[in-house]
């Protein structure tokens, strides 16, 4: 297998957007090498095999969604409070509207989940591995509420999300960053 990472990078890179466009049906090799743009048979080389793929796939995803870190550094300089709770989870919106490929992706690999164990327990461990992070994050930095607070509003923030993702401004005249702050103090208390 190839090891040039700005390739492989491009050709996840790729991955996210066909699987976002044309569903799991239009995610193939031949696919990825047209949208990367690289010579046909190019992205053979970088996956052993399809469950490669979605598990390179959600890590990519990861990365293109994190926030930087520094950001986060300068977020946390503040005390910790319902107010820099919800500047998080807005910040999670404006990413998810930045990047809507990445989550339309996930959203993607979700469904193919529903009939691929090997995938279901993959992306389980994906999504366990990240709440459990982001409880930690929370809880380490004192910010109000506690584990399962954070599990509600993980589940409300979901919601919201899906909405704005695939169904954009069904939320408009409930102003979706007014919902978050409403989202915060009611399940963090």
């Amino acid at each position: 297998m190839r090891q040039n990472p700005a390739r492989r990078v491009a050709l996840l890179d790729a991955a996210i957007e066909v699987l976002a466009r044309e569903g799991a049906r239009g995610l193939t090799l031949r696919a990825l090498d047209t949208e990367a743009a690289v010579p046909t048979g190019t992205a053979s080389n970088y996956f052993t095999n399809r469950a490669d793929m979605l598990g390179q796939i959600m890590g990519r995803t990861r990365e293109r969604l994190t926030p930087d870190p520094s950001d986060v550094a300068k977020d946390l300089e503040a005390e910790p409070s319902h107010e820099l709770v919800k500047t998080f989870m807005r910040g999670i919106v404006e990413r998810m509207r930045a990047d809507r490929s990445s989550h339309l992706a996930m959203l993607e690999l979700r469904l193919m989940a529903t009939r691929n164990p090997e995938l279901h327990a993959e992306l389980t461990r994906f999504f366990s591995a990240e709440m459990e992070g982001n409880i930690s994050f929370h809880l380490d930095h004192g910010l109000p509420g506690d584990g399962t607070g954070m599990v509600l509003l993980y589940m409300a923030m979901s919601g919201l999300m899906l909405d704005e993702l695939t169904l954009p401004g069904l939320l408009a005249p409930h102003r979706p960053e007014r919902l978050i702050d409403e989202m915060v103090t009611r399940l963090l208390l």
